[in-house]
């Protein structure tokens, strides 16, 4: 879409922001090589006049040799398990987490505002990706006080006495992705930190300015080296540091042949951990007796929300034959209607693609799809704008095409008829992903045996909802090619750390040292202090 700038609401105007500097232990340096160009896909006059991708400000294009000064100020920190950050006392990690989301409260406006720019998300999300952050900090926080309680203890089991902690792993990479570029980024950024790791992170290209208004934060809140912060191309940052060895941890989300290709590069891959969000092709299995009115409600929550651009979106629907054309024409009008506008415009439910080359790509696999068959069920769908391309729900799909196979991230929704519940099933047994499903019906005597083989294909099994990630509490995982660990507040805690422990045999002379040791406060690992 494009907007004159007069037009655009004063509250959402913006002015480029041209970042020159960058986060490496503990100062904040300024940038004097080569820079790199932010544009948003919203087209406003440049200007000589003429309607441009809007120019929202710079980055640095950093070189392989700070990024290596970089990943040397992180290795010092952590100073083989040694350094201040790793061996502080969790009272104090949670003083310095508790003052960087103080601070980072404070920059709510600048980060919402670059969201809807930088990768057109609309107002009410970006305030909730936001918002959901901050609480995500905090339950982290809290989640870690539990699990120090838990740990405030002795065991004694045959004879040995063990206190059992939980250490952290060293030098984290963090790569987070462009769709929730805050919210994902810190679900692996901030339980890292927790933990003791000290982390390098690189932001996505898409939502990278949305980062800067909180480097002052980072500086401000974790010693120096905890916390180092790069931009440029992964070709240039990631790939050098992976090379050295020296990270411990990959922590990615995004795709799959981006995680391959790093891990590949270093070079002692059983001294690394992975921690990994990958791609998905969530289905939508609806039973003859599904409610329509409320399975369509959410189906278009399910595929559309922020255009599709999740990877836990439903990218695929599976309906049973008897209701398909009922289903195909309730969802096809209710798609029709949704609101396309730009981010600030109350109600826009689609919002333009922040990938520049997105659109085409979307048209290349509806060709493909019509070229073997299909047909776009809905009046608006496939309508082409510079940067969108407006939802098309496909029928009937086949293995054949294309949108079939591929994680078509995007507004595009292919439809297939079954007569066996048997045919979702083994489509899903052999698709080299298994993160979510969404079940729709109502007999529980279909619906118990499905749940059953459901759950034994992917790790979420949604009754009557679409696939999401929250609430943030539960596990957030996936099968096969969909994921490595696992992310939420309780289980990313352990993702980033390792189980370690003292152990003592029970003998006089060992209780007498373990009494004593306890008593003089001489170890921040050895506490059986309460965390309130």
């Amino acid at each position: 879409m494009s907007i004159k700038k007069n037009e655009i609401p004063a509250a959402f105007q913006i002015q480029p922001l041209h970042t020159d500097q960058y986060l490496v232990d503990g100062k904040l340096i300024t940038w004097k090589g080569p820079r790199s160009d932010v544009f948003s896909t919203i087209y406003t006059p440049s200007e000589s006049g003429a309607m441009e991708p809007t120019l929202l400000g710079s980055i640095p294009d950093m070189e392989t040799d700070t990024a290596l000064e970089a990943l040397d100020a992180a290795v010092s920190a952590f100073d083989r398990g040694q350094g201040v950050w790793p061996t502080m006392k969790v009272s104090d990690r949670l003083k310095c987490l508790g003052t960087f989301v103080e601070k980072m409260k404070k920059c709510r406006e600048e980060v919402v505002k670059l969201l809807m720019w930088e990768i057109a998300k609309n107002h009410e999300d970006a305030q909730k990706e936001f918002d959901r952050t901050i609480d995500y900090i905090y339950d982290t926080m809290e989640a870690y006080k539990k699990l120090d309680r838990r740990s405030a203890r002795f065991e004694k089991e045959g004879g040995v006495y063990a206190h059992i902690r939980r250490g952290p792993l060293g030098v984290v990479l963090c790569l987070g992705p462009y769709n929730y570029p805050l919210n994902e980024t810190f679900c692996l950024l901030i339980p890292a930190l927790i933990m003791g790791n000290t982390t390098l992170f690189k932001p996505a290209k898409h939502g990278v300015l949305l980062i800067t208004p909180l480097l002052k934060a980072f500086q401000e809140s974790f010693p120096p080296g905890v916390v180092n912060i790069l931009f440029g191309r992964g070709r240039k940052i990631a790939s050098p540091i992976m090379k050295t060895g020296k990270v411990d941890v990959l922590a990615l989300i995004g795709h799959s042949s981006s995680a391959v290709a790093l891990q590949d590069l270093h070079p002692n891959k059983n001294r690394l951990r992975l921690v990994l969000g990958l791609e998905a092709k969530n289905p939508g299995i609806i039973l003859p007796d599904a409610d329509l009115e409320l399975t369509v409600k959410e189906c278009i929550s399910g595929t559309l929300s922020y255009n599709g651009q999740r990877c836990t979106a439903l990218k695929v629907l599976y309906i049973h034959e008897s209701i398909v054309d009922e289903f195909i024409r309730k969802f096809s009008e209710a798609v029709d209607v949704l609101k396309y506008g730009l981010p600030w415009e109350p109600g826009a439910f689609l919002t333009p693609l922040p990938e520049p080359g997105k659109p085409a790509y979307i048209q290349e696999l509806i060709q493909d799809a019509l070229e073997k068959g299909a047909q776009i069920m809905n009046k608006k769908g496939g309508t082409l704008t510079h940067n969108y391309s407006f939802p098309a729900v496909l029928y009937p799909v086949n293995s054949s095409m294309r949108v079939y196979h591929e994680e078509q991230f995007g507004p595009v929704i292919p439809i297939l008829a079954y007569k066996d519940i048997r045919e979702p099933l083994d489509a899903m047994a052999a698709s080299d992903y298994g993160q979510q499903v969404s079940l729709f019906g109502r007999d529980v005597r279909k619906i118990g045996p499905l749940v059953d083989t459901l759950s034994n294909l992917v790790c979420r099994v949604n009754l009557n909802s679409a696939c999401q990630r929250g609430p943030d509490v539960y596990p957030f995982t996936g099968r096969k090619n969909s994921a490595v660990s696992t992310l939420s507040v309780y289980d990313a805690l352990r993702s980033f750390s390792i189980r370690t422990f003292l152990a003592s045999k029970d003998t006089a002379y060992n209780n007498e040292i373990l009494e004593a040791l306890l008593n003089s406060k001489e170890s921040n690992f050895v506490s059986t202090d309460y965390l309130l």
